[in-house]
């Protein structure tokens, strides 16, 4: 029997996670991936979505200048910690600062993606699972746990099932968690990769800086510890 939904409060942090249905491939391009990067930036608003995609194409977000994206000053439902782009489901660590900020925005997600990638992609249909996943965090040890998860998720595409057989060349993997370009995980080790998406100061202090979020991840890749805390916050 499914565990009861946690309540959304103002304030708290909480991991989501997105899936598409029966396996569908979410990203079939980086086109995609860049929509859904616009969608998490621009959808993140009490207002409705008006900006000119084709100029986010060209900003990426990426310039110097943290307003390089020229839009209107937004009034944000909740502030991305923390995220990753997979093939078939998009991870999220969110804190609330809105009532309702969770809701709107994770619909607003569901529905605005999926209307984007139905038109491209000539389907019709629903395009996500569901109602999103969603579990609390409630102490920094969790908090650790779950940056570590999220930002190690991308191995799985180079090393599937990476978790039950472990891994024979953690130099690789640690690289290529590293340089996955989908994830916050580069703006974490001071990389400007899309430095106005999140809102890093809270969890780089609680990781200890570029150093802490580099050990973190990289340590479990290394030694592969026991997976009980993941299993703890895997909302897969």
């Amino acid at each position: 029997m499914p565990s009861k939904r946690p309540p959304l409060v103002n304030g708290e942090i909480y991991h989501t996670v997105i899936r598409t249905v029966e396996n569908l491939k979410l990203f079939r391009d980086e086109k995609d991936y860049f929509r859904m990067i616009h969608d998490l930036f621009e959808f993140n608003d009490t207002s409705p979505v008006s900006s000119n995609f084709r100029f986010f194409q060209k900003s990426k977000l990426t310039g110097s200048d943290p307003d390089s994206y020229k839009r209107g000053v937004r009034e944000m439902l909740v502030e991305i910690l923390a995220f990753c782009l997979m093939p078939n489901h998009v991870h999220l660590l969110l804190r609330q600062i809105r009532d309702g900020g969770i809701s709107q925005f994770m619909k607003k997600i569901g529905g605005g993606y999926g209307v984007y990638y139905n038109q491209r992609h000539k389907r019709v249909g629903h395009l996500f699972q569901g109602k999103y996943r969603l579990v609390h965090i409630e102490n920094d040890k969790q908090l650790y746990t779950i940056f570590v998860y999220v930002h190690t998720n991308p191995v799985a595409i180079i090393f599937p099932g990476w978790k039950e057989r472990g891994i024979e060349d953690a130099k690789k993997v640690i690289n290529f968690a590293r340089d996955y370009r989908w994830s916050s995980y580069p703006d974490y080790l001071g990389v400007k990769n899309f430095p106005s998406l999140t809102s890093r100061e809270f969890l780089a202090e609680t990781m200890g800086g570029v150093k802490g979020c580099k050990e973190a991840v990289d340590s479990w890749l290394e030694f592969k510890k026991e997976l009980a805390d993941f299993e703890k916050v895997a909302i897969e």
